[in-house]
């Protein structure tokens, strides 16, 4: 149940990443020119269009983008709240937390140095 939960917010900041492009990418068309040409890469080939035609294609495409990241959101918090009701249910506990103290103290417990001055001197 964990790993279907990180590979949720593994696939939600990659789409996350698209959106940014995608507004990078209108942010930098949306000043220019209607009947400028423009290329766009639709499946793998490259297709030369005008920006009237690419812009509307392109705020589509980060809609479409930003439902589904809502969408995935909503699973994931679903997909929390029923690893909780499974914890709660068989009663587990996730010592993850106990051992980086654990851990913490120990570090700081062999972490003994001697301050040494310059070389030189």
């Amino acid at each position: 149940m964990r790993t279907e939960m990180n590979q949720l917010y593994t696939k939600i900041t990659e789409l996350e990443m698209e959106v940014s492009e995608h507004s990078l990418v209108i942010g930098a068309i949306e000043p220019l020119d209607p009947s400028r040409r423009c290329y766009r890469m639709i499946g793998g080939v490259l297709v030369e269009r005008t920006i009237k035609e690419v812009l509307p294609a392109v705020k589509r495409n980060k809609e479409g983008l930003e439902e589904v990241i809502a969408r995935m959101h909503e699973a994931l918090e679903r997909k929390k709240k029923e690893i909780t009701e499974f914890e709660i249910k068989y009663k587990i506990r996730i010592r993850k937390a106990d051992n980086d103290a654990e851990e913490g103290g120990k570090k700081e417990g062999t972490a003994q140095g001697v301050l040494v001055g310059p070389a030189g001197q």
